[in-house]
């Protein structure tokens, strides 16, 4: 039998693809590649290629792996090792590909570093759902749904701890079948690699057992949603600068600033990291999940929500300290969603904006003028009005080149005429079989 290792890129869809070779082939140190077309790009996550869009069917690109991301398990079950490297999108001579996810949020981590001296530490946390089980349902957070699965949590968690994911917590979430894993802080470009090999692996272990996971944002029209949050903290070269407890919410005026930076572009930002025709679908009131430009203190209804510290055992605060990221989720490249991501934070400390208000309460219940003071704004709730808000906000927009905005909202445009207008169950459960 003969291995085979692929390069992978995930693309503005969300999709991971790549293609395979003879693992005995590769050759370390010698920047290998394989080859790529650039109208990869303007595919909708209906397999179909966005038309227009400005590739046509000429060009040729290079998946360049990167050597220190591979990930490889032999997966309980499986026919064949799980090997894969995560690679750069290139232009024949190595050069990064402008509309390279990957690449983008390597600029953007290289723009912070280089303008503030500043680092971003950051993981994401993944809620999924499993389907054809054929086992009775559990109560929420029960020790019984955690059980009742089997070799599952305990063989995710292994394959994840095999491939350097740093897994650390599994939990059975609030809605029928459905599962949260949580995965250690770590730069970037490694946590989004991590979010990407995550995603592959639960989806495969899954398919092993005759099951489907899905990350699907909604999988019923009235079911509950998973979300990808998105934790994140700043550090430089003396250590973490997140924390200061002198000031509200102990955000000190540096995380302060970039998180007011997240939140002015996050309408924009919502038409990339909420990116789907079903994404609005969690993005509702008194929905656990985020609805309006908000920034709250361990708060689940904002948007971004200041983590609460765990105090036991004299942890370090300054350490502990992180913000959440709530309006996200698996429709999204997590390369592309941090990236933009730290784009909004970088123009807040630009512009040296100020912490903005805390809040706790109900946005509905103030007058618009309340609402406005507090920097609370409803977030689009269609993949429409999130490119419209994206298209509008003209800092955002210069986050892409030109010829990536084209390509990323054709895309999406033509994503919305596939999908239809209005969501329903069936347009639930045809994203819930591709995420």
């Amino acid at each position: 039998m003969t291995d085979l290792v692929t390069f992978i890129t995930t693309d503005y869809a969300g999709i991971t693809r790549g293609r395979s070779f003879p693992a005995a082939d590769l050759r370390p140190g010698t920047g290998q590649s394989t080859g790529w077309v650039p109208a990869n790009m303007s595919l909708t996550p209906f397999d179909l290629i966005a038309d227009p869009n400005p590739w046509g069917p000429t060009g040729d690109l290079r998946l360049l792996g990167d050597e220190a991301a591979r990930f490889r398990a032999i997966l309980p079950g499986a026919a064949t090792p799980l090997d894969v490297m995560c690679a750069d999108i290139t232009d024949l001579a190595g050069t990064s590909w402008p509309l390279c996810p990957r690449g983008m949020l390597k600029s953007a981590v290289a723009d912070l570093q280089t303008e503030t001296g500043l680092q971003v530490n950051t993981s994401f946390e993944h809620e999924f759902q499993l389907f054809g089980t054929g086992l009775p349902a559990a109560p929420a957070f029960s020790l019984q749904a955690l059980r009742q699965v089997g070799r599952f949590g305990p063989d995710l968690v292994a394959a994840c701890q095999t491939m350097g994911l740093q897994p650390e917590t599994f939990i059975a979430e609030y809605g029928r079948d459905q599962y949260e894993i949580t995965l250690a802080p770590c730069n970037p470009v490694q946590a989004a690699d991590r979010a990407v090999i995550l995603r592959e692996v639960t989806r495969e272990l899954a398919r092993i057992r005759g099951w489907r996971a899905s990350f699907a944002p909604k999988t019923a029209l009235n079911g509950v949603g998973n979300g990808v949050h998105i934790h994140y903290s700043l550090s430089d070269a003396a250590g973490p600068v997140s924390h200061d407890p002198g000031l509200p919410g102990g955000v000190s005026t540096r995380m302060g600033a970039f998180t007011a930076g997240i939140l002015r572009h996050m309408p924009a930002l919502i038409a990339v990291t909420t990116p789907s025709q079903i994404s609005g679908l969690r993005l509702q009131p008194h929905n656990w999940s985020s609805s309006y430009t908000w920034f709250g203190d361990a708060d689940r209804e904002a948007s971004l929500r200041i983590c609460p510290i765990n105090r036991i055992a004299d942890r370090e605060a300054a350490r502990a300290f992180n913000i959440e990221y709530r309006p996200a989720d698996a429709c999204a490249g997590p390369h592309l969603a941090l990236a933009f991501l730290i784009r909004a934070g970088l123009q807040g400390l630009r512009e040296g904006l100020p912490t903005p208000p805390l809040y706790s309460g109900d946005p509905a219940a103030l007058t618009p003028a309340e609402r406005s003071a507090l920097g609370l704004q409803r977030l689009p709730d269609t993949l429409a009005t999130a490119l419209d808000a994206l298209l509008a906000d003209k800092v955002a927009c210069g986050w892409l080149q030109p010829i990536a905005l084209e390509t990323y909202t054709g895309m999406k445009r033509r994503e919305i005429a596939l999908a239809g207008p209005v969501p329903d169950d069936a347009m639930c459960q045809r994203y819930a079989a591709i995420y």
